[in-house]
């Protein structure tokens, strides 16, 4: 995806130059847990678990398998790369070294982090409260974000300038009669750092109350790898059956509805989900029940882990498509 910035990695570093060149591990780490997307966090919910990659360490992914491990105490299961960083003016510090931030996405389930005061599940909306359309829109997109991205589009002299703004922020946001689309994480992110908006465009100044309403800020460049992430997940979850990587070994067909709920942001219809589900042949009836539903006793479904087989052979894709 960054042609420049993979040649970067290959480039040897001329003598007498002066910027080094480090390549760091960052792992989005996610899980859903009682309907709610959780990532997991080190440094009081600032930073994701990361470290440097390391002449010890056999490979990127062994790498960042033992700095999460280190860092969390919770073993990675499914995992892939995501992406790789290398903007020098996105690193936070002063530092004279060149920092390359690959990271990757991670699924699991919930496990107690440890120590405490090192590790934390935390919502993933804290970082994005824009993002969580499952009661309708956010009263900040109308009250607070519109009106701000009008206003930073309208400052600029330039007519056509301000309309460029003005559209990008429309589409992005879903204002003007677009769309809302949930796959827009990280373009969303981009816009108000642009605009300056979130508090990581401001690094070494105080913070105020008009940067807070923006989401909790993280170290460096990490709150944009996690837009990154979640932007991966939300638009793989509609064509591969990684969801499953998230749940128990058997569940109710209500249980996985709210976890894509809850990774997308929004609503799914109830009878146009399932009868996705059960064409796709994704799961199977396990014979039991389950009282714990407020309600009628639930059946209990487990996935079919054949279907990958299956599918693969034909070449054909796995959707799980929101109403």
């Amino acid at each position: 995806m960054a042609e420049h910035e993979t040649k970067a990695m290959r480039r040897p570093v001329k003598a007498g130059q002066r910027h080094a060149i480090a390549a760091e591990l960052i792992a989005v780490l996610v899980a859903v847990t009682a309907g709610q997307p959780r990532v997991m966090t080190i440094m009081n919910g600032k930073a994701l678990p990361s470290g440097p990659f390391e002449l010890g360490h056999r490979s990127l992914q062994s790498g960042l398998r033992d700095w999460v491990e280190q860092q969390t105490r919770h073993p990675l299961g499914y995992i892939e790369q995501l992406y790789t960083f290398a903007d020098r003016d996105r690193a936070g510090d002063a530092s004279e070294q060149r920092v390359i931030s690959i990271s990757y996405l991670a699924l699991t389930r919930e496990e107690q982090a440890g120590p405490a005061n090192k590790a934390a599940w935390r919502n993933w909306y804290d970082y994005f409260p824009w993002e969580d359309h499952r009661a309708g829109v956010p009263s900040a997109l109308p009250d607070a974000i519109g009106p701000r991205l009008k206003a930073w589009a309208d400052a600029v002299d330039d007519r056509a300038m301000s309309h460029t703004r003005w559209q990008r922020a429309a589409i992005a946001f879903g204002f003007d009669n677009h769309a809302w689309n949930e796959e827009l994480v990280l373009q969303r992110y981009e816009l108000l750092y642009e605009a300056r908006f979130v508090e990581e465009a401001h690094r070494g100044q105080s913070e105020d109350d008009a940067r807070s309403m923006f989401g909790r800020a993280m170290q460096a460049d990490h709150r944009r790898i996690l837009a990154t992430g979640i932007t991966r997940l939300r638009a793989k979850i509609k064509y591969r059956p990684v969801v499953f990587e998230l749940m128990p070994p058997t569940f109710t067909l209500l249980q996985l509805q709210r976890c894509v709920e809850a990774l997308a942001g929004r609503v799914v219809h109830k009878q146009n989900f399932r009868r996705l589900v059960e064409q796709q042949e994704l799961v199977e009836v396990t014979g039991a029940m389950t009282a714990d539903t407020g309600g009628r006793p639930a059946k209990l479904f487990r996935f079919r882990y054949g279907v990958l087989a299956e599918r693969a052979a034909a070449a054909t894709k796995l959707p799980l498509s929101l109403a």
